[in-house]
């Protein structure tokens, strides 16, 4: 497992010929993402997010939640860091410690497989956000171990991503350095947290859980 640090920013054309000119280009591809959560928000409530993109399954949950450590104080950072779970056995494990109230009864006999889904109805689990993303990826030369993604998702929102990915127990402060220092080359000067494509896309169309969530202080 690693931990994603990683700061988002709004990118123009200024800085589009940045990036081109002191970055490489390391890849463009588009994905189809899918997101799921119980009807009572469950998982979002606890900043754990339950991702499909394409036929992958990815689990992201904040850092301090998994340490058992408390809410994270993330208006003191314009980083986040989330740690990543690809394993399905393990999401699966994870997420019933979640919710396992909401679970119907039997459901701990379930094998969770990529051909199977049947594990996210007996876990009253349902898709509540899913678009396609465009993706532009970049390395800058002689920032090591940054990678910039700059992403159009296709209900028309646009916005950049500086990453760094640390190994579980890794140096979370040298990584919020390089992205400092990446945004800085960039000639980014955000004072506030930039929103993500997930918080725009529940403010649009999921507004009663982009209010539960924001009241919670998750958004």
């Amino acid at each position: 497992m690693s931990v994603e640090v990683e700061q988002k920013f709004l990118f123009n054309s200024d800085t589009m010929k940045t990036i081109e000119e002191i970055g490489v280009c390391v890849g463009l591809k588009q994905f189809h993402d899918q997101y799921f959560d119980t009807p009572d928000f469950k998982l979002t409530l606890r900043d754990v997010w339950l991702r499909r993109r394409e036929q992958s399954w990815e689990l992201k949950c904040p850092t301090a939640t998994v340490n058992g450590t408390g809410e994270p104080g993330r208006e003191q950072s314009l980083c986040t860091q989330y740690k990543e779970i690809t394993n399905l056995p393990e999401i699966y494990q994870r997420v019933k410690e979640f919710i396992k109230d909401a679970c119907e009864d039997g459901e701990t006999k379930v094998t969770p497989s990529d051909e199977d889904d049947s594990w996210l109805g007996k876990m009253n689990l349902r898709c509540f956000a899913e678009f396609t993303t465009t993706r532009r990826s970049f390395t800058l030369k002689g920032e090591q171990g940054v990678q910039i993604d700059l992403d159009q998702a296709d209900f028309g929102y646009h916005v950049g991503e500086m990453e760094v990915l640390v190994p579980e127990g890794g140096d979370m402060q040298a990584a919020q350095e390089k992205i400092r220092h990446t945004a800085q080359k960039l000639g980014l000067n955000e004072e506030r947290r930039v929103e993500g494509k997930m918080t725009v896309y529940l403010k649009r169309y999921r507004p009663e859980q982009y209010a539960t969530l924001l009241s919670a202080h998750v958004l």
